[in-house]
């Protein structure tokens, strides 16, 4: 049943008009990115996002239609908006999803009086639409931009902790600065070996609970009707019933005259390690990336600062890259990210604090 169209108020106050301008704007912005989006896309995604422009084609109708006409003079998109435009045409699409996901969860329709329930019902639809187009790209981010980030983050808050802690004992600052790139030495190298082993072993394993092909050269020689092939499929966890179709399929695919094509097993049977990622890939980024987040501690020391100001601008510059990690992540998870990064923040800071205030102990005592 169609929703009747909203009456406009007898007599709106100009902050009303303003408010629904506002709201015509955003609209169209929105329809103009998913439009953008869907013209660098193929096949089904192409087809969902051209879908969800003209959802939002219809709210700015209900716009208009309460405005009576086009406004003479039209605000600004919102900054939210304007964002999400900006970074479609220079970034990658995953994170343009990522902050779409979370304007559609924003939807200011809920408590507008003069939205319909229709309106407010699409957004929610939309942020679920667009969390599983994003969710993709999250998918064959997972394995690697894990490794990158976490890599990025231990060095960050390892190497700040141990030149803060170095720095409180009142040690020379040539042997801070040692111990800095030690310290990144160090850690790159562990944490680029344990990312291999770590991912390495998980496919491994992964590759171990596949299906195997050990009987299927037995297949030829089985009978139709009595044979225990159907356990096989019985104890990867199918139906009883499927699983004697199954096998019967296979074990009549054996007999067929034209063998050349090979048995394809249900694509149920098929592992998918895309999410685990390349186990060298893994330990290079997370070599690089602790590497390069290690070496922003050190940063001053290297170009000559020592003591508090050494210190101060190492804070500021550590504080500022766990600011902008952790909002990377919120993005693509999807979650605010001011709150990621002042979580990351909090998190380098105190591990920080506790060395500092260790080394201060140790150079009270040594001295």
């Amino acid at each position: 049943m169609a929703t009747p169209p909203m009456p406009a108020p007898a007599d709106p106050t100009p902050r009303d008009r303003r408010r629904w301008a506002q709201y015509l704007v955003d609209e169209r912005a929105e329809a103009r990115l998913y439009r953008e989006m869907a013209a660098r896309r193929t096949g089904e995604d192409r087809e969902i996002l051209i879908a969800l422009a003209e959802a939002e084609g219809r709210h700015e109708a209900h716009w208009l239609e309460l405005l009576g006409e086009e406004p003479a003079r039209l605000p600004r998109e919102s900054a939210g908006s304007y964002l999400l435009g900006w970074m479609a045409r220079r970034f990658g699409s995953i994170f343009v999803l990522a902050l779409a996901q979370n304007a559609e969860g924003r939807s200011p329709y809920e408590s507008e009086p003069f939205a319909t329930a229709r309106m407010a019902a699409d957004e929610k639809v939309h942020r679920e639409v667009v969390r599983g187009l994003a969710a993709r790209g999250r998918r064959r981010l997972s394995g690697t931009f894990r490794a990158a980030v976490f890599g990025a983050n231990d060095g960050l808050v390892s190497n700040l902790a141990l030149v803060m802690g170095i720095g409180a004992t009142g040690a020379a600052p040539q042997f801070v600065l040692f111990s800095g790139v030690a310290g990144l030495l160090a850690g790159a190298l562990s944490m680029g070996a344990g990312e291999y082993v770590s991912v390495r072993s998980q496919r491994e394993l992964l590759d171990a609970t596949e299906p195997s092909d050990y009987a299927d050269a037995a297949l030829p020689d089985l009978d139709l009707d009595v044979n225990e092939f159907a356990l096989v499929f019985r104890a990867r966890g199918i139906p009883a019933d499927e699983a004697a179709a199954q096998a019967r399929q296979a074990v009549a695919h054996a007999h067929s005259a034209d063998r050349s094509v090979p048995y394809r097993r249900p694509a149920e049977e098929r592992g998918d390690h895309e999410t685990v990622g390349s186990a060298l890939g893994a330990a290079g980024s997370s070599f690089l990336f602790f590497a390069s987040g290690a070496v922003i501690p050190v940063l001053p020391w290297l170009f000559g600062l020592n003591g508090l100001p050494a210190v101060l601008v190492a804070l500021v510059l550590v504080g500022l890259s766990l600011l902008a990690t952790g909002a990377t992540v919120g993005l693509l998870s999807g979650a605010p990210p001011l709150r990621r990064g002042l979580r990351q923040l909090a998190i380098g800071f105190g591990a920080a604090a506790v060395t500092y205030l260790l080394g201060l102990l140790f150079g009270v005592s040594l001295g």
